[in-house]
């Protein structure tokens, strides 16, 4: 595994701090199906994306495909990305939150 390789799979690793639990909970709630961009179908892009970073935090580092690693680089873009956009005031019960979530990042974790 290259150095560049593994410093993506570190950064995801960093920028989820959701456990695949937490995530799975968080994805059954109204709340979190209520945000993000769909498509032709009713669930969103983050929705859909929430349910592959499951099966990447449960996978083995050193398993990760060329598809999967594709997706990793994606989830930790969008985080930075969205981060950078924070609201003012309390965040706490906000779509730009929520949207976090559904890619495995709670900015309300320490």
């Amino acid at each position: 595994m290259s150095k560049d390789v593994k410093s993506v799979i570190n950064e995801f690793h960093a920028s989820v701090n959701m456990t695949p639990k937490q995530l799975e909970s968080w994805l059954e709630t109204k709340e979190s199906q209520s945000v993000g961009q769909k498509k032709d179908d009713d669930e969103s892009i983050g929705h859909k994306s929430g349910k592959r970073i499951i099966d990447l935090l449960k996978k083995k580092k050193d398993s990760y495909t060329d598809d999967d690693l594709s997706h990793i680089k994606k989830v930790v873009s969008y985080i930075h990305r969205h981060s950078a956009q924070q609201p003012e005031g309390d965040v706490e019960h906000t779509p730009w939150r929520y949207s976090l979530m559904n890619w495995g990042h709670d900015p309300l974790k320490q």
